[in-house]
């Protein structure tokens, strides 16, 4: 992994309107954000010759279509649940490190509140192999009535709850402080309706541990990065290039079952933030920011634990005190992220930080940012995690 270092780099990013009602497909969404990388990055979209998709059905013959691509030399799908994108991306990099690309675009997206509702319990999502595990799921978990993310991940935070004795007022830090930085993001969805404690607290228990405000948004979105060989993006690209120092993804044990495995606490990220660490060469006291996926505020105190920034169980002190606020040691989903941006599965994560590590966060800045770690975390554990710098 170590050859990808600063060989490419993030040129352009675009993302759509973050919305709860869209006319718009979930092709569209994603085209729309592809071609607005390109214009970001300055790059005649016809010029592209590879493509990556992170979870969807949209095919390489649609962007070849939309873009004028003339000469399509790579692409690829990416299916690791909310992981897809942060991999899709390393993915991108390690195909120009190969030479088999130059000008790649990933870039994906949803209408996950205007279509099939994941958190609705649309079990149509499962049988038609969006998510894995889908006989495992049908025969045994559908008929004890475990059909929705709520319902799977209550078992790892419970578990976790059960064995480290963790402060439950973690998983509140978490909620507020990402609803608080979403208050400084014109684009999040969230922007205007700032969260109290009091909010929190009132707020029904959907699955227990779980209030409504532990769990993510659904929206209607698409998120896209354009990447590049470094040289490229440095001679023609608009913007100063943001490196891709390196990265990797992780799986956990029985990847579809979660009641047999091992340690329910290892994931993905257990096994791909030391691989990830030493392919770029930097240690975690050098981190500015993380962009840490948040499907649920337990999973964000988690990720911290496994890739190291604390111990099990010290998720919860790790984050007091403003820790993960703006100005804190360790500033964490800038952009209100998956609970106060919109859910874009972790592609606006990336988005935020090349935002972050070009200084163009406006009010949400980081100050000093040169170093950004960005994770993904799909389905049943599956775990990536890239980081860049300036």
């Amino acid at each position: 992994m170590k050859r990808i270092t600063d060989v490419a780099s993030i040129a352009g990013i675009g993302e759509t309107d973050y919305v709860r009602g869209t006319n718009k497909s979930t092709r569209e969404l994603i085209l729309e954000a592809a071609v607005a990388a390109c214009h970001d990055a300055g790059i005649e979209t016809e010029s592209i010759d590879g493509v990556v998709i992170p979870y969807s059905d949209v095919t390489n013959e649609d962007f070849v279509s939309a873009l004028g691509i003339r000469d399509l030399k790579f692409h690829a799908h990416v299916n690791i649940g909310g992981a897809s994108a942060t991999a899709g991306v390393l993915m991108a990099a390690g195909a120009i490190a190969a030479g088999l690309a130059d000008r790649i675009i990933v870039s994906t997206g949803w209408t996950g509140y205007s279509g099939l509702r994941l958190g609705a319990g649309n079990t149509d999502l499962i049988t038609s192999q969006k998510l894995p595990g889908s006989d495992f799921r049908t025969n045994l978990e559908f008929p004890y009535g475990m059909i929705v993310p709520m319902q799977w991940y209550s078992l790892h935070a419970n578990r976790w709850f059960h064995e480290t004795k963790a402060d439950r007022s973690g998983m509140e830090t978490v909620a507020l402080t990402t609803r608080k930085h979403a208050q400084l993001n014109p684009k999040a969805y969230m922007k205007n309706r700032p969260m109290t404690q009091k909010d929190y607290q009132s707020s029904p228990f959907i699955v227990k541990p779980f209030r409504l405000y532990d769990i993510c948004i659904e929206t209607d979105a698409a998120a896209a990065v354009l990447v590049m060989r470094s040289d490229d993006a440095r001679d023609y690209g608009r913007h100063s290039p943001i490196y891709i120092a390196g990265g990797a993804e992780g799986h956990a044990d029985h990847p579809d079952d979660l009641i047999s495995r091992p340690d329910i606490l290892n994931m993905g990220i257990t096994k791909a933030a030391p691989r990830a660490l030493e392919s770029a060469g930097v240690t975690l006291k050098e981190i500015d920011f993380a962009e840490i996926y948040d499907c649920f505020t337990f999973i964000v105190l988690r990720q911290l634990e496994e890739i190291g920034f604390c111990k099990r169980g010290e998720g919860p002190e790790f984050v007091k005190n403003g820790r993960i606020n703006l100005g804190g040691e360790l500033p964490i989903n800038t952009h209100g992220g998956l609970l106060s941006q919109a859910h874009v599965l972790g592609m606006n994560h990336v988005v935020e930080t090349v935002r972050q590590l070009r200084g163009d966060a406006g009010p949400a800045q980081v100050n000093n940012a040169h170093i950004g770690l960005v994770t993904g975390y799909g389905d049943f554990g599956d775990g990536s995690i890239i980081i860049m710098h300036n």
